[in-house]
C-alpha cells in the first residue's frame, strides 16, 4: 500500500513531462508574443492585434504593429534564445553554472567598442555601431583562448581569464565615460540594452546566426554532454578536450556576439535561462538547448512588455528590467554555490 502511494505521488510529480513542455512553451510565446505587441505608448487590445495578423486591422493598427511591434517582437525571440543558448554553451564547456556571456567578459567586449564607435566616431555609419560590437566579442575571445591555450583550455582558467579580460574591458568604458561625459549619453542607451528603435535590419543580422548556430548547437550537443563526464574520461573517448572547447567557445561568441551588437548589452539572460531550463529538463544538452532558447525568449519577451507597460509612454530599458530580475537570482545562486562545497 505504501508503494503504491509513493507510486503514484512520483506520477503526480512528472505531470508536466518534457514533451508537454515542448508543446507549451511555444504556445506561451505565441501567446504573450501577442499581449506583448499590444502593449506601449498605444495601447491595442489583443483583438484587434489578432484582427491585424488575420489582414483585417485598422490602418493606424496595422501600421504601428506591422513596423513597430513585430520587429521588436521577433528581435525579443532572437536575442533571449540566441544569449540563451550562448549560456548553456559556456556552462558546459566551463562546467561552471555561474558563467555567462557577460561574466566572462564577451559582452564587455562588445561593449567597449560599441562605446568607442560612438564616441570616438559619432557620425559613422549605422552599421558601424553592430560591426563594432562584434567584432570586440570575438577579439575578447581570441585574446582569451589564446591566454589559455597553454593551459589546455582548462575551464578554471578560461573562467578567471574571461572575468580579467571583462575587467579590463570595463575599465576602458568608464574610462571613454569619464574623457568624453557629453557624449556618453548615447552610450548609456546601448549600454543598458534596449529594444527601442529597432526595426527588420537588426532583425536580418541576428538572424542568419540563429538559423546556422542554433541547429549546429544541438547536433553537437552530445560532446558538452562528454566533457560534463571530465576532461579524462572524454579523453578516454577519444574526444580532443581543447578542440571541442575551441570550437563550441567560437559558437557561444558568435551567438553572444550577434545578439549583443543588435540589441546592446543586455546580461544575465544566458545566466538565469539555462538553469530555469535545467530544473525543468534536466541536464542532457540536447533537450537543455532547445528548452533554455524558449526560457531565454520568454525572459526578454516579458521584460520587454514590463518596460513598456510600467510607465507608458516612457520605457524601461529591457536590459534594466533583467538586471532587476537576474542580480537577486545570481546572489541566490552563488549562495547555493558555496553551500555545496
Amino acid at each position: 500500500m505504501i508503494k503504491n502511494e509513493a507510486n503514484i505521488s512520483l506520477v503526480k510529480k512528472k505531470v508536466v513531462t518534457p514533451k508537454l513542455l515542448f508543446i507549451l512553451l511555444p504556445i506561451a510565446i505565441i501567446v504573450l508574443s501577442i499581449i506583448s505587441t499590444g502593449i506601449g505608448a498605444v495601447f491595442i487590445h489583443p483583438k484587434n492585434v489578432m484582427a491585424v495578423l488575420m489582414g483585417a486591422g485598422t490602418d493606424m493598427d496595422s501600421f504601428i504593429i506591422e513596423n513597430y511591434r513585430i520587429p521588436r517582437i521577433i528581435l525579443a525571440i532572437l536575442v533571449g534564445a540566441g544569449l540563451a543558448v550562448s549560456g548553456t554553451i559556456l556552462q558546459g564547456i566551463i562546467r561552471n553554472p555561474l558563467a555567462s556571456p557577460d561574466v566572462i567578459g564577451i559582452t564587455k567586449g562588445a561593449g567597449l567598442a560599441a562605446v568607442m564607435v560612438i564616441i570616438l566616431f559619432p557620425k559613422s555609419p549605422v552599421l558601424a555601431l553592430p560591426l563594432a560590437a562584434f567584432g570586440g566579442a570575438m577579439a575578447v575571445a581570441c585574446i582569451l583562448y589564446l591566454l589559455v591555450y597553454k593551459q589546455g583550455v582548462n575551464p578554471t582558467t578560461l573562467a578567471l581569464g574571461g572575468v580579467a579580460l571583462g575587467a579590463i574591458c570595463h575599465a576602458g568604458i568608464q574610462y571613454f565615460m569619464i574623457k568624453f561625459p557629453l557624449e556618453i549619453n548615447a552610450a548609456l542607451i546601448w549600454l543598458t540594452g534596449s529594444l527601442w528603435s529597432r526595426g527588420w535590419e537588426h532583425i536580418y543580422g541576428v538572424l542568419p546566426w540563429i538559423i546556422i548556430l542554433l541547429p549546429l548547437t544541438i547536433v553537437l550537443a552530445i560532446k558538452l554532454d562528454i566533457l560534463n563526464l571530465g576532461d579524462d574520461v572524454a579523453q578516454g573517448l577519444g574526444e580532443s578536450v581543447p578542440r571541442i572547447r575551441f570550437m563550441m567557445l567560437m559558437v557561444a561568441v558568435a551567438l553572444a556576439a550577434a545578439c549583443v551588437a543588435a540589441v546592446g548589452s543586455i546580461g544575465f539572460v544566458g545566466l538565469i535561462a539555462p538553469h530555469m531550463a535545467r530544473k525543468l529538463i534536466g541536464v542532457k544538452h540536447k533537450y537543455l538547448i532547445p528548452m533554455a532558447a524558449m526560457m531565454g525568449a520568454l525572459l526578454v519577451i516579458v521584460a520587454d512588455s514590463i518596460g513598456r507597460g510600467l510607465i507608458p509612454p516612457k520605457e524601461i530599458p529591457v536590459g534594466i528590467v533583467i538586471a532587476v530580475i537576474g542580480a537577486p537570482y545570481f546572489l541566490y545562486l552563488l549562495r547555493k554555490e558555496r553551500k555545496s562545497y
